[in-house]
């Protein structure tokens, strides 16, 4: 008979770590905890690494799927906030499970991103304890189906459309101003922002990518992302892994010094997207 394995122990005092990651006792994160996560579901995987100079990995993703739908979340908890972790992780999962839920639904896919990005912010607002102590994040959601593939996002993580063959496209446009400063976030002291949202029927086969700037910041163009994939692409684009590819572009970061958390999550679209995908949780 097996029970409920017992909570880890701090590794700064020896108290009990919650399961945010942070200790019941001494309050201070677990510099292990969510360092390096990775996920994968049918045609789709994602890679979230706390990189080499933060002490948190306040990144997260969903991935998720409704019918022949793929859906992806990627927030980016701001760091000058407080448990910006905690935001991202809320936003990430309210916002997929709301995606998920409007599109089994047939809700508009334009209606419905809209709407869960306004959810997960309410969601994010929610666990301020002020206006002046409001976690915060920025997200992007990417939603792939047999009619093409649409995105929407606040802040500055970013969408791109990477093709097997043809121009790479941007998707996304940074919610920033002078010195790279977010004008758009989620978080009790956003307001209520509303997510922008931009759709593509791709002509062929190819990857939309939903990531951090902790990859970005070294690799900001759509050409170079696929550049980087194509040093270890097979051949055969059915054959290639795409949680290999998650990996190469994380490594790719990490290399370039890591200077912040980093995540990259690829949904592969293509001649099989009319398919049910297999239920998931997000």
């Amino acid at each position: 008979m097996t029970g409920t394995p017992a909570p880890p122990d701090c590794a700064l005092c020896g108290g009990t770590v919650a399961p945010d990651g942070y200790c019941w006792d001494c309050g201070e994160p677990q510099p292990a905890y969510r360092s390096h996560i990775e996920t994968t579901l049918a045609r789709a995987a994602g890679v979230s690494d706390r990189g080499k100079r933060r002490g948190v990995n306040a990144d997260a993703m969903a991935l998720t799927s409704a019918g022949a739908w793929r859906i992806g979340v990627v927030c980016d908890g701001v760091s000058m906030s407080p448990r910006p972790e905690r935001a991202a992780r809320v936003a990430a999962d309210v916002g997929a499970a709301h995606l998920a839920a409007g599109l089994r639904a047939g809700t508009l896919p334009e209606t419905v991103l809209v709407d869960a990005a306004a959810r997960a912010g309410r969601a994010v607002s929610a666990l301020a304890a002020s206006v002046d102590e409001a976690p915060a994040c920025t997200y992007v959601a990417g939603i792939a189906g047999p009619e093409g593939i649409w995105c929407a996002w606040i802040g500055d993580s970013r969408a791109y459309w990477l093709p097997d063959d043809g121009t790479c496209v941007a998707l996304t446009e940074d919610d920033s101003g002078r010195h790279d400063a977010l004008t758009a976030w989620l978080g009790a002291d956003a307001g209520e922002p509303v997510a922008s949202v931009r759709s593509l029927r791709p002509p062929g086969p190819g990857r939309l990518l939903l990531c951090t700037d902790g990859l970005t910041r070294h690799l900001p163009e759509a050409e170079g992302l696929r550049a980087v994939l194509a040093r270890r692409r097979p051949s055969t684009p059915r054959d290639h892994s795409l949680l290999e590819d998650a990996r190469v572009l994380i490594g790719y970061a990490m290399n370039a010094g890591g200077q912040d958390n980093i995540t990259a999550l690829l949904i592969h679209v293509g001649d099989t997207d009319h398919r049910e995908i297999p239920a998931s949780a997000p």
